[in-house]
């Protein structure tokens, strides 16, 4: 079945039903999970799945309905529903569709050989990572092993006249073990995504940041109650981004629910933050050459230097705030709406290496996970469970868990003074290593 065709064809059905405007999104995708524990296979799943988003305008009240089914009654029946609902929800005239037909050229979305890669080699993969992370002593049990792959074909065609399409693909793989000592336990994983199976990091790699993580952190000791440097890893980048996102949200902004609301072109943070977000980055795994409802991504930067220099918006929502859509539409499948997310979203690196950031630390906390809820978008405080090394005269002195760190996003982003080189553009949400220079510590 041609997808593209059929995308056009759709729109034209909701328009002859009665539908002002109409866009139909397709997605079609393959999704391969293998999960394997102490050497055996576990699980070995494989499905295809596919469906069509109906979004439907009539006299400026919006609608939506979706089918899992390609039948011609199903799609009719889908076409339908949309305008049916459509003529009882409240108008608004912000309801419009984009009509840019561009798109932007990104590379290395689509490996092509995914899929004719053996069974065996990927299953053997699995094992493989398993059976290195069990090889230190120090590690007892096994939690278990993954690989996954996914290729997914998205269309989206509109009565703008918009038609365009594109293909994406990404392959996993990832473990987590237990390292014992005595009566203590501690869980360790590690996990790689990248969009050609080929970049996926060696076995070894992996499994040995996996072993690493959990016997890292036997024998932790308590620390007092007290201010000190907080130095973020990379993989708890995440604790600070997700606020700022929340933040940076046009919607949240127009509704007053964000810290950052009328803050635009004020100094929010320190002069070392450049936080970007970027649709456009080659084999990225949030890249795309459009968002969720058509429009053409880009690379964006939303703090230059401590400056806060822009928001996000998808088509809807920027109608409603006086400005143009950033490319940040999002959507979770065929079954929902566009609501409004970022592509990859990072600090840019800084001149330190971490090793030296740790260095300079005379007495100061290197958090390697935070449980809570990091920055709270709406009033910008900042608090949540922590672990990971404490380090005094410059050097890691011991493991630390059961600690709280508390403050706000203000203290946070005011009060980074270094940043690291080390920033690793494979994940959607990062940074590079970073210090806060005094935060609330909560220990005994």
């Amino acid at each position: 079945m041609d997808y593209k065709e059929l995308a056009g064809q759709l729109v034209t059905k909701c328009l002859k039903k009665g539908a002002d405007a109409a866009e139909v999104y397709i997605q079609s995708s393959r999704n391969l999970s293998i999960r394997v524990r102490n050497g055996d296979i576990e699980t070995v799943e494989e499905a295809a799945t596919y469906g069509a988003g109906f979004r439907v305008f009539v006299k400026e009240k919006m609608a939506f309905a979706s089918s899992n089914d390609f039948s011609e009654k199903a799609l009719d029946d889908a076409a339908t529903r949309a305008i049916v609902f459509a003529k009882i929800t409240t108008p608004d005239p912000n309801n419009i569709l984009p009509d840019d037909k561009g798109m932007t050229d990104v590379a290395g979305l689509y490996d092509p050989q995914i899929g004719q890669i053996p069974m065996d080699d990927k299953i053997a993969l699995a094992k493989k990572v398993e059976k290195l992370a069990m090889k230190d002593p120090r590690i007892t049990t096994s939690d278990g092993s993954a690989y996954g792959e996914r290729e997914e074909e998205i269309y989206i065609a509109n009565s703008n006249g918009l038609l365009k399409s594109y293909k994406s693909s990404g392959s996993y793989l990832g473990v987590s073990v237990v390292a014992q000592k005595g009566e203590q336990k501690c869980t360790g994983g590690e996990y790689c995504i990248r969009r050609f199976y080929r970049d996926v990091k060696p076995a070894e790699e992996v499994a040995d940041k996996a072993a690493r993580n959990a016997y890292e952190m036997l024998d932790p000791k308590p620390v007092k109650t007290q201010k000190a440097a907080v130095i973020f890893d990379p993989e708890t980048a995440i604790s600070i981004l997700a606020g700022i996102l929340g933040a940076v949200n046009g919607e949240h902004i127009l509704q007053g629910a964000s810290f950052l609301a009328g803050k635009l072109n004020q100094t929010i943070g320190s002069e070392l933050i450049t936080l970007i977000d970027d649709g456009t980055l080659e084999k990225g795994l949030a890249s795309a050459p459009f968002d969720g409802e058509g429009v053409p991504t880009q690379k964006r930067i939303i703090v230059d230097k401590g400056v806060l220099k822009g928001f996000m918006y998808n088509t809807i929502v920027a109608k409603r705030a006086g400005v143009k859509s950033t490319g940040n539409a999002e959507r979770g499948g065929f079954t929902s709406l566009p609501g409004i997310g970022p592509h990859n979203f990072y600090m840019a690196a800084g001149q330190a290496r971490p090793e030296d950031i740790i260095k300079a630390t005379k007495v100061g906390l290197l958090v390697k996970e935070v449980t809570g809820y990091g920055i709270n978008r709406v009033n910008g405080n900042f608090s949540g469970g922590a672990e990971g090394f404490w380090i005094e005269d410059g050097k890691i002195a011991f493991p630390v868990k059961g600690l709280t760190i508390g403050g706000t996003a203000d203290e946070i982003l005011k009060g980074i003074d270094m940043v690291g080189s080390d920033l690793d553009l494979n994940r959607t949400m990062t940074t590079p290593t970073f210090r806060v220079k005094l935060l609330q510590i909560g220990g005994e």
